[in-house]
């Protein structure tokens, strides 16, 4: 006789401002409509008690970058682990080591240096040179942006990649201005890209190209131009209209990065990161026209992206899908040779290079609070210039 089977459980962890900014209501009616359950996670009240969870898709960045410094969001992040670690099975959008990765731009830049070396047969792609600052030691600078070829002007960034301050930024023309900076933070080669800004975001096996205004051209090399402070959102959102994106003269066409380079940028992220969604920045070199990329960020705001939701759906419903035929493969492994099955680690290479392994790539999560305290400080900073 067939038996009923159990419908679906989807579970979310994100805040209010997050849930208003995407109508995340919108794709709670979605699901539902297609047959799943959806619940919100009160990490409050223990998460065994509110499963059990197919699926969880979560943004705890603000937990993430607190629980180093206070005690409760540990706490929560810990349990929420912990949680994982027992339910073997929840899938997870996204793996929090990776999330962690990407809210400290030195681990991220570091992540995007090292994907140069799949870039190296495509001259097509790179990332642009950047140095670290923890020292307000001007020799000491002199030297790291010498020992790294960086170029004026830079762009300085803050070193978290989160929250109000991690949009705060700078045009340094010359080395008076390294003098107004305080560390931590970064300092990054500004390439000229006539004022266009392609951010792709990406939701497991698609990705969508968003076009936005962004920072106009300067001349290359040391000037005597005063260092100039700005707010990447007044600059590079949909509706943005800043004096920093006025070309000084009338731009020949950007042409959008070719989609075969868009798939090898995303892939190899998803490849190294196991996150399913995530946005890049790129920009266009308008003196090579290599295609640069700048920035990557996780679980974006997807402004311009009326596809998010049913991508998301069809995203999921895949995830679970493969989730259990690989159930039923192993199953049937089992009855037939034991002593054959792979290793879960094993299958994670794959499901990690099609960016569907967020339920693997979990990494342990214990005792890496205390690496946060950087951040922390740096959060704690209103800017990070003197």
């Amino acid at each position: 006789m067939p038996t009923c089977r159990r419908r679906r459980r989807i579970g979310y962890c994100l805040n209010e401002k997050k849930k208003r900014k995407l109508n995340f209501h919108l794709f709670e009616e979605l699901c539902r409509k297609h047959g799943y359950e959806v619940a919100e996670i009160d990490l409050s009240r223990p998460i065994s008690d509110q499963g059990p969870f197919d699926l969880i898709i979560h943004k705890l960045s603000d937990l993430i970058v607190e629980s180093g410094h206070d005690i409760q969001s540990h706490h929560l992040i810990r349990s929420f682990q912990a949680y994982l670690e027992t339910s073997t099975s929840t899938i997870l959008l996204d793996p929090l080591p990776a999330m962690r990765t990407l809210l400290d731009r030195f681990d991220s830049y570091r992540l995007l240096h090292d994907l140069q070396s799949l870039y190296q047969a495509d001259s097509r792609v790179f990332s642009p040179p950047y140095v670290e600052l923890i020292t307000s030691d001007q020799q000491e600078i002199r030297k790291l942006v010498r020992e790294r070829r960086l170029t004026f002007p830079f762009i300085c960034k803050t070193r978290v990649a989160h929250g109000s301050i991690s949009h705060e930024m700078a045009l340094i023309f010359n080395h008076e201005g390294l003098r107004e900076v305080k560390p931590p933070c970064l300092l990054q080669s500004f390439i000229n890209h006539n004022a266009v800004l392609f951010k792709v975001f990406v939701v497991g096996a698609e990705h969508f190209v968003v076009k936005r205004p962004s920072l106009k051209n300067f001349p290359f090399g040391e000037s005597e131009r005063k260092t100039i402070a700005f707010n990447s959102q007044d600059v590079s959102k949909p509706e943005s209209c800043s004096h920093l994106s006025a070309l000084d003269r009338a731009p020949s066409e950007v042409i959008r990065p070719s989609e075969d380079i868009i798939i090898q940028v995303v892939r190899g992220l998803q490849s190294a990161l196991g996150m399913s969604l995530f946005g890049v920045d790129l920009i266009v070199d308008t003196r090579t026209g290599r295609c640069a990329v700048i920035d990557v960020n996780a679980f974006p705001g997807y402004e311009g992206v009326p596809e998010l939701f049913p991508a998301l759906l069809k995203h999921v419903g895949k995830l679970l899908e493969d989730q259990e035929h690989n159930v039923e493969r192993e199953s049937s492994s089992a009855e037939t040779a034991p002593h054959l099955q792979s290793s879960c680690f094993d299958k994670s290479k794959d499901l990690v290079h099609d960016g569907a392994c967020s339920h693997i790539a979990r990494g342990s999560w214990a005792g890496e609070s205390s690496s946060l305290k950087p951040l922390n400080s740096a959060m704690a900073d209103s800017s990070f210039f003197n």
